[in-house]
């Protein structure tokens, strides 16, 4: 039964980079007016990441003209979803970012983390302990009973 349920999924596009929650992002979508095909681009934050298989999809939200907010959900298997390119990449402690939806301008900031940044608290607490060093950690062998 699951080579049924494999067999039917979609293969996993190796196109688009990881997209995480409080990226901001230029998406290219493929749109059809009338006879005509062309490619928007949609900029904006994205406020979530539904993963899972075959229905992946993200929400990017961006302020539009006189301040109205617009989002957008994107399928992440849809054939008119182009490319994506992530513009920068942001500090964010919620997998959802919902309370952008009641910020504009300046509240609505997400820190910005560095290009050559890694992301992850075990990473940060390693890196923080010294785990990659050769120096040897101290041994507290009084503590132990004998």
């Amino acid at each position: 039964m699951s080579n049924l349920i494999e067999s039917l999924q979609a293969p996993v596009r190796e196109d688009l980079p990881e997209i995480r929650p409080g990226d901001t992002v230029r998406v290219h979508f493929r749109i059809v007016e009338g006879d005509t095909e062309r490619v928007q681009v949609f900029p904006g934050t994205v406020i979530r990441v539904r993963n899972s298989d075959n229905n992946r999809n993200f929400t990017v939200r961006r302020i539009a003209s006189h301040g109205i907010g617009v989002e957008r959900t994107f399928l992440v298997q849809s054939p008119r979803l182009e490319k994506v390119e992530v513009v920068r990449r942001a500090k964010i402690r919620r997998s959802r970012l919902y309370y952008l939806r009641g910020r504009t301008g300046k509240a609505a900031r997400l820190k910005e983390i560095p290009a050559g940044a890694r992301r992850g608290r075990a990473l940060n607490d390693c890196a923080r302990r010294g785990c990659g060093e050769s120096t040897p950690r101290p041994s507290f062998s009084y503590l132990t009973p004998s």
